[in-house]
C-alpha cells in the first residue's frame, strides 16, 4: 500500500535535462509525486526531495550530472532527511554505476521505472537503503494515461515510447528500450479527457512517432486522422518523424485535415551524403530524401519545414560534408538543429577510429550555420504582410502584449487582450524573423 501523506509538508524539486520526452517525463513524476502530497518548490534548497532527469543525447551527460549533484553537498549536510534521485536516460545507461560513482545519491531510476515512482520513494523512506530502478520490461503494453497537472492550452503526449532503428551514432535504443506504442483507443480517450480540461493543442511525442503501429492494426496516419476526426481538439502537432517512415499516406491525411493537423514537419535528415547516411544506418538516401521532402510541399504548398544535421561523423570527408552543405539549397528548410557529432555509449560509431578532430568538427558546424542563417532570413520575407492563425498561450499584463504559435510553428507576439489566452487568432505579420513574427491582431 502506498502512503498518500509520505510527502506531506514537502516539497520536491526536478531538474530537467533534454528532449520534449524528458519534459513530458517531468511533468508525470511531478504528478505522481503530488499523489503522495509532495508539492513542486521553484529551488532545490526548498526541497526535501530532489531528481535529476536526465538526458545522454548530448556529449558528457554522465559530467552534468556528477556536476549537479555535487553541488548539492552542502544542501544534504544542512538537511540530512534530503533524498537525491536520478531518473532518464543516464540513470538507465549507468544503473548502479552512477550510485557508486556518486555517493550522495539516494535513488537511480530508469526510463521505463517512473511509473514505479511513489513506490521507489515510499521504500526508500522505509527502508533507508539506497535503490536502483531501472530494467527494461519489453513484453509489457504500453498503456499509460497522460499525466498533467495543469495542461493548459497546449501539452504534449506520449504516442510511442522506445527506438527500433539503432541509427549507429543514437543512444536511445539503449535508454529508452525497444519500441513500444499506446492503443489507438487510449490516445482517443486522453486527448479527449484533455480537452475537457481546456487543451486546444496537443504535440505528439515519440522518438519516431510516424513509425506508431497501434496493437489494432492502425498506423500513424490513420491515427492522425481519428484524431482529427474523433475528437474536439483544435490543433494537432507531432515530432520527431522519421524520413523512412514518411510517406504519402500521411502527407495526404495531413492535407485533408490541414484545418487541425498543423502544417510544420521536423524531418531530421541528419547529413546530406548517402555514404554518410548508410554509416549511420539511416535507411534513406539523399536523393529519397530529397524525393519525399518535395512530395511533401507538393501536396501541402505552404508548409514549413525542419531539421537535425550532424557534422563531423566519424569518416565524413571534406566532399560529404559539402553535400550537407549543398543539400539546404535543394530542401527550403525554415530552421535547422545542428550539432557537432559527439560519441555516445554503446554505439557502433563510438567504437569507430577514424574520429575526426574537434577543431574540424567545430569548423564545419560554424559554415554550416552561418550559411543557414542567411538562407532562413531570405525564407521568413515569405510571411511578410500576410495573415497567419495564430493558437493564443501566454499574455503579459506589463506589455499588453500575446503570443502563441502559428501554424508554422513560429512564436508570434502581438498586441491583444488579456482574454485571447486559449482562442485562436488572425495576425497580420509586420516583422519577420526565422524563428519568431510579429504583427497585429486582426480584429
Amino acid at each position: 500500500m502506498i502512503s498518500h501523506d509520505l510527502g506531506k509538508e514537502k516539497g520536491v524539486y526536478i531538474s530537467t535535462y533534454g528532449c520534449q520526452m524528458n519534459v513530458n517525463d517531468t511533468e508525470r513524476m511531478y504528478t505522481l509525486l503530488e499523489m503522495l502530497n509532495y508539492s513542486p518548490v521553484s529551488t532545490a534548497d526548498r526541497a526535501d526531495l530532489i531528481i535529476v532527469n536526465s538526458c545522454s543525447v548530448r556529449e558528457k551527460p554522465v559530467h552534468k550530472v556528477h556536476s549537479e549533484v555535487g553541488r548539492y553537498k552542502d544542501l544534504k549536510i544542512k538537511k540530512p532527511h534530503l533524498k537525491i534521485g536520478v531518473g532518464g536516460c543516464v540513470a538507465q545507461q549507468e544503473k548502479k554505476k552512477l550510485l557508486k560513482d556518486v555517493p550522495l545519491l539516494d535513488f537511480v531510476f530508469g526510463t521505463d521505472a517512473i511509473d514505479q515512482l511513489p513506490k521507489i520513494v515510499q521504500d526508500l523512506m522505509a527502508q533507508n537503503n539506497k535503490v536502483v530502478s531501472a530494467q527494461f520490461e519489453h513484453a509489457k503494453p504500453y498503456h499509460v494515461e497522460t499525466l498533467v497537472r495543469n495542461p493548459g492550452v497546449s501539452t504534449f503526449v506520449n504516442i510511442t515510447k522506445g527506438c527500433d532503428n539503432f541509427c549507429t551514432f543514437c543512444v536511445v535504443p539503449f535508454t529508452r528500450g525497444r519500441e513500444r506504442s499506446r492503443p489507438l483507443r487510449h490516445l482517443l480517450q486522453d486527448v479527449l479527457n484533455l480537452t475537457k480540461r481546456g487543451v486546444k493543442e496537443v504535440t505528439l511525442l515519440g522518438q519516431n512517432v510516424n513509425s506508431y503501429t497501434s496493437e489494432c492494426g492502425a498506423n500513424f496516419a490513420q491515427l492522425m486522422k481519428a484524431l482529427a476526426s474523433d475528437t474536439p481538439i483544435e490543433r494537432i502537432r507531432f515530432t520527431t518523424s522519421h524520413p523512412k517512415d514518411f510517406d504519402e499516406e500521411l502527407v495526404s491525411v495531413m492535407q485533408e485535415h490541414r484545418d487541425k493537423i498543423m502544417d510544420y514537419i521536423h524531418l531530421p535528415v541528419q547529413s546530406g551524403n548517402s555514404e554518410v547516411l548508410a554509416r549511420m544506418n539511416r535507411g534513406y538516401t539523399r536523393e529519397e530524401y530529397i524525393r519525399k521532402a518535395k512530395m511533401i510541399l507538393e501536396i501541402m504548398p505552404g508548409a514549413a519545414l525542419s531539421t537535425d544535421i550532424i557534422v563531423g561523423f566519424p569518416g565524413e570527408t571534406q566532399g560529404q560534408f559539402e553535400d550537407t552543405m549543398t543539400l539546404l539549397d535543394e530542401v527550403p528548410y525554415e530552421s535547422i538543429f545542428s550539432f557537432k557529432y559527439s560519441p555516445r555509449p554503446f554505439t557502433k560509431a563510438a567504437r569507430w577510429e577514424d574520429q575526426l578532430s574537434d577543431k574540424e568538427k567545430s569548423q564545419r558546424l560554424y559554415r554550416l550555420q552561418d550559411q543557414h542563417k542567411q538562407i532562413a532570413f531570405e525564407l521568413a520575407k515569405r510571411y511578410q504582410n500576410q495573415k497567419v492563425s495564430v493558437l493564443v498561450e501566454e499574455y503579459d499584463e506589463e506589455t499588453g502584449k500575446a503570443n502563441g504559435r502559428s501554424t508554422q510553428n513560429k512564436l508570434t507576439h502581438f498586441q491583444a487582450d488579456r482574454n485571447l489566452v486559449g482562442e485562436t487568432v488572425q495576425v497580420l505579420i509586420k516583422e519577420a524573423f526565422p524563428q519568431t513574427l510579429r504583427g497585429e491582431w486582426i480584429r
